[in-house]
């Protein structure tokens, strides 16, 4: 990834699914979770930047001891996802992962196939170990690639 996509990179962001095809019965906290779950699965392994760190401070303490969910840890930034939240390794994986589109194929499959849209997945830490296991094996797989 050069520079110049890296500034421009903003992966995904919470207004643009409320404001799209979201289904008006749900909460709009629903519009976070897919984010959040990836979100989560960043500060587990702590592919976050400093800049990251500097402005989320406590939430991710909190987070880590699962005292806040993953829509909250989402929430914390406004459902946003963009380079500046990630680590360079971070970045590249999430460039590859999340920017590619193999996440949301992951995240359909495996936690929304029974259900009427992404939205209605539930924001649970077993939701949350579920998708990290496969965040995980993806991330091992990139790694191979890269190396």
């Amino acid at each position: 990834m050069n520079e110049e996509t890296k500034t421009k990179s903003i992966y995904d962001s919470a207004k643009s699914h409320f404001l799209g095809n979201f289904p008006k019965a749900l909460p709009i906290e629903q519009a976070y979770v897919h984010i959040g779950i990836y979100l989560g699965w960043v500060v587990d392994h702590e592919l976050y930047s400093e800049y990251f760190e500097d402005e989320t401070g406590v939430q991710i303490y909190r987070f880590k001891n699962k005292e806040i969910s993953c829509t909250i840890l989402s929430e914390v930034w406004d459902g946003y996802l963009g380079h500046e939240l990630f680590s360079e390794e971070g970045n590249l994986f999430t460039y590859y992962y999340y920017g590619s589109g193999i996440y949301h194929k992951d995240y359909q499959t495996l936690l929304a196939a029974d259900l009427p849209s992404i939205y209605y997945v539930r924001d649970d830490w077993d939701t949350f170990e579920k998708m990290s296991a496969k965040i995980e094996a993806r991330f091992e797989e990139w790694q191979a690639l890269v190396k």
